[in-house]
């Protein structure tokens, strides 16, 4: 697979699945076998488990809107250095709405293989989410 054709997976993964919540897009762009590794939560097995993720944070935060910034291909793994904003609408892991909005920055790195979307490891700044929609105080005490 080339590189675009890489980063042509991976834009389709954010802005289909994710900024439009096609779901079904997930069965065209991942492998069957896909695995997710998200940090502070254990690896999700299969495209059925990734899209609960993806219901249960697209629930908490319906406006949740990913802007990518910087893609880079290496041999089979993809980079996505992104944005994302969102609004705190829908209760989260057991947190009841905030109604309070929130813009962070990540990385996804992604494994492509047989043409498809086969692994993907994630870091983001979960901390400053959680201070944003005022779940945990920022550091020193202070606001926004």
């Amino acid at each position: 697979m080339s590189a675009e054709e890489s980063k042509v997976l991976v834009h389709r993964h954010t802005e289909e699945f994710w900024n439009q919540g096609k779901l079904d897009v997930a069965a065209e762009i991942h492998a069957v076998d896909f695995i997710f590794h998200p940090p502070s939560l254990p690896e999700m097995h299969g495209i059925e488990a990734y899209n609960q993720f993806a219901i249960m944070y697209r629930t908490a935060f319906p406006d949740l809107r990913f802007t990518s910034e910087d893609v880079i291909v290496a041999g089979d793994k993809v980079v996505e250095r992104w944005t994302s904003t969102a609004t705190h609408q829908g209760e989260l892991m057991g947190i009841p709405p905030t109604g309070k909005w929130s813009k962070t920055t990540g990385i996804s790195i992604f494994r492509v293989a047989d043409g498809k979307l086969a692994e993907q490891w994630v870091n983001w700044d979960m901390l400053g989410v959680l201070q944003k929609i005022g779940v945990i105080p920022p550091f020193g005490g202070g606001g926004e």
